[in-house]
């Protein structure tokens, strides 16, 4: 009882009146039952002292009434006074996150604070800087701290080159004369006395030009009086000139017989598939698994074509200098090997019936082919690496192909004399795609200057000619279905449309993401209805999006490498074919 005496005491902490404790007392009665007697020898009763620790805080009058803004919210739906907004953040504070996060940021890398800075000070600032090596500090209001080389800005006086002071122009302009004087009248154009504007070569010039040999002359087989101008020189030197050599062509039958009891070779289009050749189906659907594996190519495939209007044929072009052709239907036997080109073989392009085609090699060559016999029928060649070839679409001009080479030039040439019909010369980089657009009477052709230009046909100069800042280089084109729309790759892992027909301009809302690119010309397709774009991935994937919403629908794992190749049949609704690096094609459904 002492004891619980003793505790009713130390639970009230309030001293000032005598009726506390009796209610405390009163509150704790003990049991009515008789008490356990207590040893003699209990210790002595203890009294606690009374501690209070808990710090004396003086709330503000108006903190029960403060609204609290979350920091992390975007919107504020009220007014909040300037003490609500600078109010310090309650709660408890995340143990498990960084310094640099709990800084305050307004985007990833830190804090951004919106200046108005005049474009005209800004550009000064920064070409002082990257000239001199100093410029006022933006950030200061009055603008006189420098930044960079503070010896030089005082050697300067501070002058940017805006404000800094020029040499003052002593020379004695030469007189207009009268407009009436047409012969001696030079007006604006008029020079100053003593100025020489003949770009002749001086006599000393003329005496060290004569002395200069080229460092490739024996390459090219021009000896020092080629180099020195001389008009017997120059001609012993272009008669010096090596020709190409070429490799002789040959091709190899896979199969026993070429022709059939009917005399039909495989160029004939079967007639016991079930589908209607040159119809194009009237609704396409996505592919899903892979019905078939082309093999026969020792190294990468870089480019495939289907055969015009029947597509019963493949054709392929290999990085092992060789062509090959499959059949699509039936037991999909290798049919032909096209062997003549010493390198990787880039592009190939099938003439408007399919009876020839022409591929374009690594070794500065294109040879013209009979899809039929394998007979190599022309050579051309103008000592630059073709990167893309194509058939002119019309029956008129279907003996012409195009095709963009490294030196910046693409070149028409005529397949049954092998002469060149017209050059168009206007890009800065090496022509990537050549395209045909509105029947054939005008050509879109995209470079490595990141540049897209418009021609009109046997015309060599662009009509329109499109460079953007934020543009680049687009080594992939195909035309849409309807003719309207012409798609390219682009390097910055998007595809890009243009409008093909009136007006030739883009459509950003017609840009397809999703795939990954990293620099490789990735063929891109239509299916025939135009309801799918697909294209290949540095990674592998055959990518397909829907025309209308832009949407990526699906993404298969085609080839362990570079899927760098992909065409869609134009009499499936759902037959693709891929190309890839790891050498193999294959066919989907």
């Amino acid at each position: 009882m002492t004891l619980v005496a003793s505790l009713v005491d130390y639970g009230s902490s309030d001293e000032d009146g005598p009726a506390a404790p009796a209610a405390a007392a009163a509150a704790v009665q003990p049991p009515k039952h008789t008490p356990l007697s207590m040893p003699s020898s209990a210790p002595p009763t203890m009294t606690l002292a009374l501690v209070n620790t808990a710090p004396a805080v003086v709330p503000k009058a108006d903190s029960a009434d403060m609204r609290r803004i979350n920091p992390k919210s975007k919107e504020i739906f009220y007014n909040p006074t300037v003490e609500e907004l600078y109010a310090p953040q309650v709660g408890p504070e995340n143990p498990f996150v960084m310094q640099s996060e709990r800084a305050v940021k307004n985007m990833f890398t830190g804090f951004v604070e919106e200046a108005q800075v005049s474009e005209f000070h800004f550009e000064d600032n920064r070409r002082t800087f990257e000239t001199r090596g100093y410029a006022y500090d933006p950030s200061t209001d009055v603008g006189t701290r420098i930044i960079g080389d503070k010896e030089r800005a005082l050697q300067n006086k501070g002058d940017t080159l805006a404000t800094a002071r020029r040499g003052k122009d002593d020379r004695k302009r030469k007189a207009f004369g009268e407009a009436s004087d047409v012969a001696g009248f030079l007006g604006p154009w008029a020079g100053y006395d003593g100025e020489s504007r003949s770009s002749a070569p001086s006599e000393e010039q003329k005496a060290l030009l004569a002395t200069w040999k080229p460092a490739d002359s024996k390459k090219r087989g021009r000896g020092a009086a080629a180099a020195a101008g001389g008009a017997e020189g120059g001609e012993a030197g272009e008669a010096a000139v090596p020709e190409m050599e070429y490799k002789e062509e040959s091709s190899t039958l896979h199969i026993d017989q070429l022709e059939d009891y009917l005399g039909r070779t495989y160029i004939t289009p079967p007639t016991d598939t079930g589908v209607k050749f040159g119809e194009v189906p009237d609704r396409c659907f996505l592919p899903k698994k892979n019905i078939y594996t082309w093999s026969g190519h020792t190294k990468g495939v870089a480019a495939i074509r289907f055969f015009p209007v029947s597509a019963h044929l493949l054709l392929s072009a290999g990085m092992d200098s060789k062509v090959k052709i499959w059949e699509v239907y039936g037991p999909r036997r290798l049919l032909r090997t096209f062997n003549g080109h010493t390198q990787g073989v880039r592009d190939i392009s099938f003439d408007l019936d399919g009876t020839h085609f022409v591929s374009a090699s690594y070794d500065r060559s294109m040879r013209l082919w009979d899809t039929e016999t394998g007979k190599c029928l022309q050579r051309f060649s103008n000592r630059k690496i073709p990167y893309c070839v194509k058939f002119h679409p019309s029956e008129a001009m279907k003996h012409v192909f195009i095709c963009g080479t490294q030196d910046k030039k693409i070149i028409a040439w005529d397949s049954r004399s092998g002469e060149v019909v017209q050059e168009y010369d206007r890009h800065l980089g090496a022509v990537n795609t050549v395209s045909f657009i509105d029947e054939g009477r005008r050509i879109v052709s995209t470079s490595d200057d990141k540049s897209i230009r418009l021609w009109e046909w046997n015309v060599p100069v662009d009509t329109k000619h499109i460079a953007e800042p934020d543009m680049h280089a687009m080594p992939s084109a195909a035309v849409h279905p309807t003719k309207k729309w012409i798609c390219f790759q682009s390097l910055d892992n998007t595809i890009q449309t243009y409008a093909a027909h009136d007006r030739f301009r883009a459509n950003k809302k017609k840009t397809f993401k999703g795939h990954l690119v990293s620099a490789h010309p990735c063929q891109i397709n239509f299916s025939p209805c135009g309801t799918y774009l697909i294209s290949g991935d540095a990674e592998g994937y055959l990518c397909v999006w829907d025309w209308k919403t832009t949407k990526m629908y699906s993404k298969l794992k085609a080839h362990d490498g570079v899927c760098i190749g992909a065409e869609w049949n134009p009499n499936e609704p759902s037959k693709v074919a891929t190309c890839g690096w790891d050498g193999l094609i294959k066919y989907w459904d």
